[in-house]
């Protein structure tokens, strides 16, 4: 049976990090940074997905990395519509989700890519 291939530990490290992150952003956007509305928002359940995905994550589990990799997109989004529709610090925080789940995205890219390319495999 031959070994799983090592994962590139940069990308994987930026990845986890940056979900991490991209957690406690989401959970803290609605919550307390800059909430809809006053006191808090039921929006603050959009860290639920995010926060499940964590444990999977960290043991590289390719399902929950894949998964990852369908949601990103949708807080790219979000992040950058709020930025652009309001204001203040309220678009500081979406354009900082928004680059967050960028940069997560195109870790977590690098990494399934360095992980089913592994030693000895075609690029």
């Amino acid at each position: 049976m031959n070994a799983p291939a090592a994962p590139a530990p940069r990308a994987a490290r930026l990845a986890l990090a940056g979900l991490v992150a991209l957690t406690l952003v989401a959970l803290l956007w609605e919550w307390l940074l800059a909430p809809l509305r006053p006191g808090g928002s039921w929006l603050v359940l959009k860290a639920a997905p995010l926060a499940a995905l964590v444990p999977a994550a960290l043991r590289g589990a390719r399902r929950a990395l894949q998964g990852l990799t369908l949601l990103l997109p949708f807080y790219v989004a979000e992040g950058v519509v709020r930025g652009l529709s309001e204001a203040g610090r309220h678009a500081f925080v979406a354009w900082t989700s928004a680059l967050i789940a960028a940069a997560t995205f195109v870790a977590l890219l690098a990494w399934l890519r360095a992980a089913r390319a592994g030693p000895g495999r075609p690029r």
